[in-house]
């Protein structure tokens, strides 16, 4: 115990830089879990949390049988593994392009482009989203022009084409953003092992294959595992923006889903219960 006292005080700077990051943990992450149990009652907006009538189990008994939770888990699970597939892995091709021009005015202008769109919020990126899939937006007038369409459609009023839609808009958003590790983690690469394999004859995909993906190993292991860890979890800025009553069907992800039955329709004690289920 000396010991301890005696460490803690030869630490208390240390300790005291530590005390505001538990206390706001405590009051924004651990107090709030109490909160919960409102899953397991019948609360509503006239109930404290200690009043409201205890339920059990009955909330999550619901839940299992709503087709339209299940529904959301479905969209959920089928955005975020389209995601896995082309959001996670343009950013890795793209960071290999920028990495590979030569250095000089087009490199920059490349990499600030890629960079612009992740900070706009979802309200402006939506906005042109939907200007350009709708009737008379920039994509119809090509693929009319170019003569793939007879005519012009509303590409967001169709549910089967949403989840492309979804997982093409945000990769547009987050991908430039996404390459900055892995610039940084090549910008780090020992210009020698180049130098050598062009010696060898290597050409540029060979030195790429060979040299600057395995360097690039330890990073993209790391974001897979941050990615495959958030599978559940889904953009509901970007949910709420593009849905529609006409794609709703399949654009209705978990965390909407909790948005819509508890702010819009009041039933917290529901909505908690589809959240604590997805998670």
């Amino acid at each position: 115990m000396k010991t301890t006292k005696r460490a803690l005080r030869r630490q208390l700077p240390l300790q005291l830089m530590v005390l505001p990051g538990i206390i706001f943990m405590l009051i924004f992450s651990y107090y709030p879990i109490y909160g919960l149990t409102i899953a397991f009652k019948n609360y509503t907006v006239i109930d404290t949390l200690s009043t409201a009538k205890w339920v059990g189990l009955d909330n999550f008994k619901i839940v299992m049988g709503d087709k339209y939770f299940w529904q959301s888990v479905t969209n959920t699970l089928g955005i975020s593994l389209l995601k896995l597939l082309i959001g996670f892995t343009t950013p890795i091709i793209l960071a290999i392009m920028i990495y590979e021009l030569k250095d000089g005015p087009f490199k920059r202008i490349s990499q600030t482009i890629s960079y612009l769109p992740h900070f706009l919020s979802w309200i402006i990126l939506g906005g042109m989203v939907i200007n350009w899939l709708s009737t008379s937006g920039m994509l119809n007038q090509i693929l009319v022009g170019v003569g793939i369409l007879d005519k012009p459609v509303n590409f967001l009023l169709d549910a089967d084409k949403y989840w492309w839609i979804a997982v093409i808009a945000d990769t547009w958003k987050e991908a430039g953003w996404g390459t900055i590790l892995y610039l940084a983690t090549m910008a780090g690469i020992d210009p020698t092992y180049y130098e050598a394999a062009q010696i060898d004859g290597a050409g540029r995909v060979r030195q790429i294959i060979s040299i600057t993906l395995p360097h690039l190993r330890m990073i993209i292991s790391l974001n897979l595992i941050l990615t495959i860890s958030s599978l559940l979890k889904s953009n509901l800025d970007q949910t709420l923006v593009l849905m529609n009553s006409q794609n709703q069907i399949r654009a209705e992800v978990i965390d909407s889903y909790v948005y819509r039955m508890g702010l819009a329709q009041g039933d917290f004690s529901y909505a908690t219960a589809v959240h604590l289920t997805a998670r």
